[in-house]
């Protein structure tokens, strides 16, 4: 069942939380939850992917579970473990218990298939440490599950999220298979830092988010930093526009383009001024290569040699002109 009726009810509810999407990401999200079907979202670092989940989990009023991958994850972090230490203190408090089991035992034999049919108790969800996949299925209350950065992930363990992204049910040998009381919100995120496998797309829906033109990023900057004086915000994001088109180690995301914002404003900066770039530039931007490139730019706006030979030369800034 929908929990909203349209895809306009839910760009709404998500700008209501202060994420500003476009037709395309408000429909793929109502396919999401109408069809039951996870959304694996592609793009480059810092362009509002896990911001949209954490969008989603405001305006459902569910619960965000985030799972961050990294290279080497695996089960007993993403899914659940033993905790062991319970299990020990749980046997010493039943020793008495135990030894009046065993007693009666008249082989080594009898008494292990009389411990062997009590393991059940050491081997029960009593005992199990949920992790972030078994919290979202075990979970009483529908929740939003965010796989954040699968692709930081190895094949394999994206091999073993086949089951749960198709069924929503886990397999725990001790116990059996257990199946989601209700259907999370799937949302898992992708640099591209890797191909993801076809077996993966083809459980989810596909949403590629891009950088968002000028005035898309500009209505997120008057959006979360109002303080910031009109004209010099939208000065900053033709700044940060153009720099977008250098061919830069690591352009700048919409993160840091918020970053920069908010920095302007803590320096109480009413224009961007020499000083003001060369003292701010480096909340845009990461690697010393890339400021160097960007300075120059900046001093030389009319040479094209820095520009990425992939994009056309962006519109000049005005404050340029």
């Amino acid at each position: 069942m929908s929990l909203f009726d349209s895809p306009q009810t839910l760009k709404e509810a998500l700008r209501a939380q202060n994420y500003i999407a476009s037709d395309e990401i408000a429909t793929v999200l109502y396919l999401s939850q109408a069809l039951g079907k996870p959304i694996l979202t592609e793009g480059p670092a810092g362009v509002g992917k896990t911001e949209l989940a954490k969008a989603l989990a405001g305006a459902t009023g569910y619960p965000l579970i985030r799972l961050q991958c990294y290279e080497g994850l695996d089960e007993t972090k993403a899914l659940y473990e033993w905790e062991y230490a319970k299990q020990m203190l749980y046997t010493q408090l039943l020793r008495d218990k135990l030894q009046d089991l065993l007693a009666a035992s008249e082989s080594l034999r009898e008494a292990a298939d009389r411990l062997a049919q009590e393991e059940d108790v050491f081997f029960s969800l009593r005992f199990l440490l949920p992790r972030p996949l078994l919290k979202a299925i075990l979970s009483e209350t529908p929740t939003v599950l965010l796989i954040d950065e699968i692709d930081r992930a190895d094949a394999e363990f994206e091999a073993f999220l086949l089951e749960i992204l198709s069924d929503f049910q886990v397999s725990i040998p001790e116990i059996g298979t257990l199946t989601a009381r209700h259907h999370p919100l799937v949302v898992l995120t992708s640099n591209n830092t890797r191909e993801l496998s076809e077996a993966l797309k083809r459980r989810c829906l596909y949403l590629f988010i891009d950088y968002p033109s000028l005035e898309q990023e500009l209505a997120v900057v008057r959006l979360k930093v109002p303080e910031l004086a009109p004209k010099l915000a939208r000065q900053a994001v033709e700044l940060v526009q153009r720099l977008r088109h250098l061919d830069l180690r690591k352009s700048p995301s919409i993160s840091e383009t918020l970053d920069w914002a908010k920095a302007l404003v803590s320096l109480n900066a009413t224009a961007l001024d020499a000083h003001t770039l060369e003292t701010t530039l480096s909340v845009l931007l990461k690697h010393e290569a890339d400021l160097q490139r960007a300075r120059r730019m900046l001093l030389h706006p009319d040479d094209d040699d820095t520009t990425h030979p992939t994009h056309p030369p962006a519109p000049r800034p005005r404050w340029q002109n």
